[in-house]
């Protein structure tokens, strides 16, 4: 009998762990499913943009779904309770996003864009271009909030966006290599090193983004000459700007 009783008592355990087996996997599908939503609104915008305005602000998109170790490393660093609703109250950044830039400029006309999502929540923003870390690290972390409909409900997914350039991005690339071959403590002079090669990055974006400027101006101006002039009968009128402004007011 209680051979018999201890076998029960393992299908028991085998059981209950089955099941949180099946939780799990469910929480870390419906992140998934949200990492997808965020992806597939990323490449709309992306593929839009570049149709109708001739340019594209994205360079390209990362994405990452947090394993469930490092989950659970956080919680334990945290001290927080290892239950999925703590997991999801406290953890925002099971899902990464990654957008890289090729100027400042664009890093926030993609954050409007995303704005203007109605299904897109805002949480939470931390811009580290402005307020650079004192690393020299720049980017802009974005918290939002996602709906993902499963087949018997709606869950509402965290999500941390990191939006920069490719200066920012080349930076923080090669910082992370540097932090974790030294194990997390970087000589004083690389990290000198560091933060002056953070500040000739910011250099470079900003020259870029002075020449992304004068470029638009040109070809602004461009456009301009095009549109006050008409070929009829492989001649050209000239139209003075004042005419055509007179015809959208008419037509107001």
């Amino acid at each position: 009998m209680e051979w018999k009783r201890r076998i029960r008592m393992s299908d028991q355990n085998l059981q209950q762990l089955i099941n949180v087996k099946n939780e799990m996997t469910r929480f870390m599908m419906t992140y998934k499913f949200g990492m997808d939503e965020m992806n597939t609104k990323l490449n709309i915008l992306k593929e839009e943009f570049q149709h109708f305005h001739e340019y594209n602000p994205i360079e390209h998109i990362k994405t990452r779904l947090k394993s469930p170790e490092s989950i659970f490393k956080k919680m334990y660093r945290k001290n927080l309770e290892i239950t999925l609703p703590s997991i999801k109250e406290n953890i925002q950044d099971i899902v990464g996003i990654r957008i890289v830039c090729s100027f400042i400029s664009d890093i926030y006309r993609i954050s409007e864009m995303l704005k203007q999502q109605k299904d897109i929540t805002f949480i939470k923003i931390k811009d580290y271009i402005k307020h650079p870390k004192s690393t020299g690290y720049q980017s802009l972390h974005i918290i939002v909030s996602i709906p993902v409909y499963m087949s018997d409900r709606k869950e509402e997914v965290f999500a941390e966006i990191q939006i920069r350039t490719v200066a920012m991005d080349f930076w923080a690339s090669l910082e992370h290599k540097i932090y974790y071959k030294y194990n997390k403590e970087i000589p004083e002079r690389l990290t000198k090193e560091l933060v002056d090669a953070a500040r000739v990055a910011s250099e470079l974006d900003h020259r870029m983004e002075q020449l992304h400027k004068e470029v638009n101006h040109i070809k602004e101006a461009e456009q301009e000459r095009e549109l006050q002039v008409l070929q009829v009968n492989n001649e050209n009128f000239h139209l003075p700007m004042g005419l055509l402004t007179s015809f959208i007011k008419e037509e107001e």
